[in-house]
């Protein structure tokens, strides 16, 4: 699109030319761990609004603060179950979105 002389683009265009089309491998990790970061983000802005430390909240999950600061900062691969007792602990509602892709599936 052009705009008084300057040209402007979409994040979709630039994300495309940059990190990859949707669909192709590099663009699936950069979107997997955009994902992470943003659940980490969550993890963290939830935590601040209940005026709780990352040590608070780690007993309250039954893991060290070093493993709540990891979960904020997306450095670790957490357990699915750890990730639901962290959002229990703030009593926070989540929801997951699972979306079927268009691929076979074999039984062995």
């Amino acid at each position: 699109m052009k705009k008084q002389g300057l040209i402007t683009f979409s994040l979709e265009e630039i994300t495309d030319k940059h990190i990859g089309k949707s669909g192709s491998p590099k663009r699936e990790a950069f979107e997997s761990e955009l994902r992470l970061d943003l659940l980490g983000e969550a993890i963290r802005q939830a935590r601040i609004e209940r005026n709780m430390t990352q040590e608070e909240l780690g007993k309250l999950v039954g893991v060290q603060k070093a493993q709540i600061s990891k979960l904020e900062n997306s450095l670790t691969d957490a357990r699915f179950e750890t990730i639901l007792k962290v959002f229990k602990a703030l009593n926070a509602k989540i929801n997951f979105n699972v979306e079927l892709l268009n691929q076979d599936v074999k039984l062995a």
